[in-house]
């Protein structure tokens, strides 16, 4: 169970049990029921635009945003934030962009949102720190508990091997 490896050990002994019963993926399909309509690159950049406007206004634009199916794999990550500098004339200007990984395609919305507004804090909060997630929680009141949940996901996904939407 790596991806739940820093929750409690009373959490962990939960999740245990409910996968001894063979049940996890049943409990995640209860709670969310189906999966979102964003697939393509274009709805996911107006999705996180919309998520920009309404809870980061003044932050610096977002350039791209697209599903990369090499972020898993590689970077061991769910989602990822880039900002690239470049000198034009007397000018810095920054590009930000981000990119999700492909699996996010076929899960509910709230797993989605919960990478889009985490890969967003990033545009003002660098670090994971307290302001991060206090931005996180801003702009999504219930990330915590869709973060556990997409954590929970992995974990079945990785028992075994079967996606819970299509």
């Amino acid at each position: 169970m790596k991806y739940l490896s820093a929750y409690s050990e009373q959490t962990l002994s939960q999740v245990r049990q409910v996968m001894d019963q063979g049940r996890l993926g049943e409990v995640l399909l209860q709670r969310y029921p189906k999966s979102h309509e964003i697939r393509n690159d274009r709805a996911l950049y107006d999705y996180v635009q919309d998520l920009r406007n309404e809870f980061l206004r003044n932050a610096a634009p977002i350039d791209k945003v697209a599903f990369d199916s090499k972020i898993h794999v590689i970077n061991h990550a769910l989602g990822l934030h880039t900002s690239v500098s470049r000198v034009q004339g007397g000018k810095l200007k920054a590009k930000h962009e981000i990119r999700v990984a492909t699996m996010f395609r076929d899960v509910p919305l709230e797993f989605l949102r919960m990478i889009a507004v985490h890969e967003l804090a990033h545009v003002k909060e660098k670090q994971h720190d307290k302001a991060f997630y206090k931005l996180c929680t801003y702009m999504e009141p219930n990330y915590h508990q869709y973060e556990f949940d997409t954590r929970l996901y992995l974990t079945h996904l990785d028992a075994s091997g079967n996606k819970l939407w299509t």
